[in-house]
């Protein structure tokens, strides 16, 4: 009992610290003078665009849930805590791409790690199940996010979302990635993706972050298209 209270207020503690940290980039940075037509342009854009890529995608996403169900022991959905805008978690969904259980096998692979930073990057993850490689090298993992767009908590554009004790190891310039919401697709997915340095990665982010714009998140869309079937970095 006294174990849980002390988790719990640690728990807090981190997360007030965090959201200090979060209003004081926001009162530092341009972010806020962004136009508020750009917020509503950009949600309309998830709507839209994302009501049209799951009707589009419905068939394919029902191929993929039925072939991972007869070639791999376990759901077809992983659910993991990720870590959205302002800090806010939430459950981000994928389709499985590993063995039921890998979590308990971290420890085992850590080893393997290639990213020089906090997240954890393995090219040809020994985890991965019959299709797990080629749902990954061809991002087709990521459709069930979709659901994450449309109920407001993810957007098409923006930095990849993190994990919980990625936030918890970021230097302090690296939280204003949180201040916009994290995307399916963006500078760092269209660029290399797990072949980009860490430092770089977050620099890309911070950089959306403070820069962002409809005609941006555009420019990073058309370009998704053609990194997704180059598959650079798409481990």
């Amino acid at each position: 009992m006294i174990a849980t209270v002390g988790t719990r207020t640690a728990d807090a503690s981190r997360a007030a610290e965090l959201r200090n940290v979060l209003r004081a980039i926001f009162w530092r940075n341009a972010i806020h003078k962004a136009p508020k037509s750009w917020f509503i342009i950009k949600r309309a854009m998830d709507i839209v665009i994302g009501s049209f890529m799951v009707i589009a995608a419905a068939p394919l996403c029902a191929a993929i849930a039925l072939a991972i169900k007869l070639s791999s022991p376990g759901p077809v959905f992983f659910v993991q805590e990720r870590v959205g805008k302002s800090g806010r978690p939430f459950n981000l969904f994928k389709f499985r791409t590993m063995v039921d259980g890998a979590h308990l096998l971290h420890k085992d692979v850590a080893h393997l790690n290639t990213c020089d930073g906090p997240a954890l990057k393995i090219p040809n993850d020994p985890r991965l199940h019959a299709l797990g490689a080629f749902l990954r090298r061809s991002s087709l993992d990521e459709l069930p996010q979709l659901v994450n767009v449309l109920r407001g908590e993810m957007s098409l554009v923006g930095p990849r979302p993190a994990l919980p004790h990625e936030v918890d190891n970021y230097l302090p310039h690296y939280h204003q990635r949180l201040t916009v919401p994290p995307g399916m697709t963006g500078l760092w997915q269209v660029s290399g993706r797990a072949e980009v340095q860490f430092r770089r990665w977050m620099a890309m982010d911070v950089w959306y972050s403070r820069n962002w714009s409809p005609l941006v998140d555009c420019w990073i869309l058309v370009r998704t298209l053609p990194a997704v079937l180059r598959r650079e970095g798409a481990w």
